[in-house]
């Protein structure tokens, strides 16, 4: 049977895929999926094997082959200065023939991610990991500075790294507002399939990702920072798009949107800890806050949240989404005391 050069395209991407996700039983499942036989999902097996895209780990075992470009800059020789000239120089030659959409959110996402080790590591080293296969390609940007959620700790007075790693999931905050906007990880993190942040012994991701990734961290102790971030090469994201999500008409970055989840390891009980997340909020005209994954919150934290914080900042529209019906009836009972 010959097929479309359309339909071989799309089961050689499917079987890429599957092999980059490491599923088991491979050739059965690009089979089932496209209802050929077998043989025919060997036939482009092989022919990827032959050209070098994929190797035979063992039988029905396979994994992407690609090429690894590992860089170490120095900030008294002049190569931590510049970011554009940085990605032009090391980045540009392994994305620069991807679509403009993607090329462009590795542009914007380099570009602030490598302004960070530039205006407040102070780092004299930088290491700078680009991997690239057939499906995705992942930048590490590591440095040996005085760590970011030290940074935040210390500049923002507060009482623990985990307070100033949960600063993050907010938007906007900087510690330089007159030269930065305090948007770069807001966007970069959500523009990436995968994005993490690794100082002082914590992590700081929005979504799932691939544990394995952590073996691979530049920096081996907790002095400095290391962040991972990685795109699949076909993506159909697009960066004005999600500008546009957490946009005003105006064009300003007004909207946020918070998965409580991913700050707090069980149910939030307490009035200080919503203290803690209104921190900030007040610069937004409209917060999202989404409790998927949270079983139940304490009558503090939602009284301080939904009554406290709501009549002191009227012009911040609080909109809530994935609540248990556990959390729901809290909600339901302080909006009731009101």
């Amino acid at each position: 049977m010959r097929f479309t050069e359309t339909k071989k395209n799309a089961i050689k991407n499917y079987l890429l895929e599957k092999i980059e996700q490491k599923e088991e039983g491979i050739t059965k499942k690009v089979a089932d999926n496209f209802n050929i036989n077998q043989n025919t999902v060997h036939t482009y097996i092989n022919e990827l094997i032959n050209e070098g895209i994929i190797k035979r780990e063992k039988r029905d075992v396979y994994s992407l082959t690609g090429e690894r470009k590992k860089y170490i800059l120095s900030r008294k020789a002049g190569e931590i200065e510049e970011e554009l000239y940085t990605f032009d120089k090391y980045v540009k030659p392994v994305v620069g023939e991807f679509s403009d959409n993607t090329y462009k959110i590795w542009e914007y996402a380099f570009g602030e991610m490598f302004n960070n080790v530039i205006d407040h590591s102070e780092a004299e080293k930088c290491v700078i990991i680009i991997n690239k296969d057939a499906v995705k390609t992942s930048i590490w940007i590591a440095d040996d500075g005085i760590g970011i959620f030290e940074h935040i700790k210390d500049f923002f007075k507060l009482k623990t790294i985990e307070d100033a790693v949960n600063e993050l999931f907010k938007g906007k905050i900087t510690t330089k507002k007159e030269y930065h906007s305090g948007e770069g990880i807001f966007f970069t993190s959500r523009i990436m399939d995968e994005f993490l942040i690794i100082s002082s012994g914590k992590l700081f991701h929005v979504d799932k990702y691939d544990e394995s990734i952590l073996l691979d961290n530049p920096i081996k102790n907790e002095k400095g920072t290391a962040l991972y971030m990685s795109l699949n090469n076909e993506t159909r994201k697009n960066m004005k798009e999600l500008f546009d999500r957490y946009s005003d008409v105006d064009g300003g970055f007004n909207r946020t949107s918070i998965a409580l989840k991913n700050i707090y390891g069980s149910s939030p009980t307490s009035r200080s800890q919503a203290k803690r997340l209104c921190a900030g909020l007040e610069e937004f005209s409209e917060v999202e806050l989404d409790f998927e994954g949270l079983d139940w919150m304490g009558q503090g934290f939602a009284h301080q949240l939904f009554i406290v914080f709501a009549n002191n900042n009227p012009n911040v529209k609080l909109v809530i989404k994935g609540m248990s019906d556990d959390v729901k009836k809290m909600y339901n009972h302080v909006m009731n005391t009101k």
